[in-house]
């Protein structure tokens, strides 16, 4: 990671950690790094999209490049449209799962792929100079939001088969979900129930989307529906509800499908892909059906690096990044959740069926601080964190870890003993506390 940019992509509070002069900068490296590029734009609802937006492409204008802003579109239908049309970088204006008042930018190559953390890099060394072309060698902006139905179709075509005779609830999360999950999962078929489907900046992501399944389960219940599907603001997660209110998050989502596609004939190498944060009970379920599981740091960008160099199928992380390199080049939660539909219709059963796995008990808590890296190279919290993993043993672990976007220190415990796992957590973070203080 560089200093701005963190493990997906920059983000910060608007005018605060995200300014205007960084978006412009990051423009301009865009079109120094490459001559004249084309560049494609997408966003959520943010109201700060548009102001982000024109610095971006001021940017990379005065460096020559053409701009193209296709306006509201999940992060992944950024990734397909650039490749689609053979963009030379596309851009993605989201601050993912945060409220409103955070926003972020998010770097795709030609090929549809996030940048690596060398490529953006490589991106903050050029803040340092920056590139204005002489007239009449200045770039263009125009706007085709027409492009965006080119996703759509993408989407309702990598369904196998219709979805006739499934309610399905989809909570939008006020995001750039907000209209085309619901269309798509019409046009397939399905009886949709539309929840926090409003463009709504100053709303997303509050107190609905993947991040509060509650919502999504109280609508399953009242509308007596088959499952619920529950975006973030990009909508580059799926965090989903079965029928009788059971949340499924990243980890079940990719022990289900891995199954799945094993049975198909589709899961390469028999091998899936999680991150250090994975439930230990997804990885002994797996193995019970005869698939292994590869661990990579947190970040879906890492999951993709390690499904590309080992030629996988899928992966994913608990949050509800799910990755199916096969049919997309990064995390999309309308077309994971088409394939678990799919799944459910091809199984022949309910949503709960499909899914029953029990997880360990997993105790996850934020403390906010004011130097995470400081904190981290913290001689008395390693020392911690091996004495916790040594009376653990086998049997649990603890896992400590700085955000990657947020100025957090995030504390995980896992072990069969849930009141263990709470009176560890407890005790790291009051010990966090103390360091920081």
């Amino acid at each position: 990671m560089g200093l701005f940019f963190g493990t997906d992509g920059l983000r910060g509070k608007v005018n605060e950690d995200l300014t205007l002069d960084i978006a412009h900068k990051i423009g301009n490296a865009l079109s120094i790094l490459k001559e004249n590029p084309k560049i494609l734009i997408g966003s959520d609802t943010r109201i700060s999209n548009t102001y982000l937006a024109l610095g971006l492409a001021s940017g990379a204008m005065s460096g020559g490049a053409k701009v193209v802003d296709v306006g509201v579109v999940p992060t992944a239908g950024v990734a397909y449209l650039t490749k689609k049309f053979n963009f030379d970088y596309g851009i993605v204006i989201s601050a993912s799962h945060n409220s409103g008042e955070y926003n972020g930018i998010k770097v795709f190559d030609s090929n549809g792929y996030k940048l690596s953390d060398k490529e953006e890099e490589r991106i903050e060394r050029c803040f340092i100079r920056e590139k204005i072309n002489a007239f009449p060698n200045i770039g263009t902006y125009t706007q085709d939001f027409n492009l965006v139905k080119d996703y759509k179709k993408f989407l309702i075509e990598a369904s196998e088969k219709r979805l006739d005779g499934l309610t399905i609830v989809l909570d939008g999360a006020h995001g750039a979900a907000h209209r085309i999950a619901p269309e798509v999962f019409r046009k397939l078929g399905a009886n949709v129930i539309a929840s926090n489907c409003v463009d709504d900046g100053l709303k997303i992501n509050d107190k609905c989307g993947a991040l509060y399944p509650e919502n999504l389960i109280k609508k399953v219940f009242r509308y007596k529906a088959d499952m619920g599907f529950a975006f973030d603001g990009d909508s580059d997660r799926l965090i989903a509800v079965d029928e009788k209110g059971n949340i499924i998050d990243g980890d079940k989502i990719i022990w289900a499908l891995g199954r799945y596609f094993k049975k198909l004939g589709r899961l390469n190498g028999n091998t899936v892909v999680g991150t250090s944060h994975t439930n230990m009970a997804i990885e002994e379920g797996l193995k019970k059906e005869g698939i292994d599981l590869i661990r990579t740091d947190i970040g879906d960008k890492y999951v993709l690096a390690k499904l590309i160099e080992k030629n996988l199928t899928i992966g994913g992380e608990q949050s509800g990044h799910v990755i199916i390199k096969d049919i997309s080049t990064t995390g999309d939660g309308i077309l994971a959740g088409i394939v678990f539909a799919n799944m459910v219709l091809n199984e022949k059963c309910k949503m709960s069926e499909a899914v029953n796995i029990e997880l360990y008990p997993q105790v996850n808590k934020n403390v906010v601080v004011g130097d995470k890296f400081r904190i981290m190279n913290n001689e008395e919290l390693g020392k911690a964190v091996a004495k916790f993993n040594a009376q653990l043993g086998s049997n649990g672990r603890i896992m400590i870890r700085a955000s990657g976007t947020e100025p957090k220190i995030r504390v995980m415990v896992e072990s069969k003993d849930k009141a263990e796992n709470e009176r560890i957590a407890d005790y790291m973070v009051s010990l966090i506390k103390r360091i920081d203080n």
